[in-house]
């Protein structure tokens, strides 16, 4: 099965300021989103990555740089991964969008929302392309790969309520904090969420086991654990 790390990227001055940023560009980690990636990246460090894929916003590439440092990788960008497009909304603080109608439906029924202006798109429009984009670094990589994706709050949001099976209109239920990692890993039948929101602890289970010559991988790895197993084992 293939597994991918969902990270958010590192806190930032947009975050504390209550701004909507969006695809603004030179939105940096704040000293706090500094700190935050650090750790990530010491905790994550045991983790081989087959790679490392990126939003091309600049909060995302800084946490993906962090990630990389003494891995003999580079940072790959994918459009596709990058911030939902908010259109008319980006750059404009938050207490004044909750005025706004659109406000109540993004929070009650994200599926039909659609941001206003030329460059808005709707949350729907954001799921697909990051879900997609998530489904073909997998084929990419291969079946035994784990890969880390850096995006953003909303859209590992998307993917997980695709992950979990859920309707866009649920995603709000999911809380995914500033550099935490989320992890799903996909099978021929179906994704198994592993982590959600997760900023702190230990990631050994994340190391896949040496594959041993000549085995083939079973059509169990897809099923699920009836009464739930015994966990991972390190």
């Amino acid at each position: 099965m293939t597994t991918v790390i969902l990270l958010r990227h590192g806190r930032t001055t947009a975050n504390t300021g209550g701004i909507l940023a969006g695809w603004t560009p030179g939105i940096g980690l704040d000293e706090t989103g500094q700190a935050q990636v650090t750790a990530v990246a010491q905790r994550l460090a045991p983790v081989p990555l087959a790679a490392v894929v990126s939003s091309p916003l600049e909060r995302c590439r800084a946490t993906a740089a962090a990630v990389l440092a003494g891995r003999d990788l580079e940072t790959a960008t994918d459009d596709r991964l990058g911030e939902a497009r908010y259109g008319d909304w980006t750059g404009r603080p938050l207490k004044e969008l909750v005025k706004e109608p659109l406000w109540k439906v993004v929070q009650a029924h994200p599926s039909a929302a659609v941001f206003p202006g030329p460059e808005g798109e709707g949350l729907a429009q954001t799921q697909a392309r990051a879900v997609t984009a998530v489904r073909e670094w997998n084929a990419r990589l291969g079946p035994d790969a784990v890969w880390l994706a850096c995006s953003h709050g909303d859209v590992i949001k998307a993917v997980l309520a695709d992950a979990l099976g859920l309707h866009l209109d649920q995603f709000q239920r999911i809380v995914v904090d500033p550099a935490s990692v989320s992890v799903v890993s996909y099978t021929e039948t179906r994704p198994f969420v592993l982590r959600i929101n997760d900023s702190g602890g230990d990631v050994a289970s994340l190391v896949p086991p040496p594959r041993k010559k000549g085995r083939r991988r079973r059509a169990a790895d897809s099923d699920a654990v009836v009464g739930g197993g015994a966990g991972a084992t390190v």
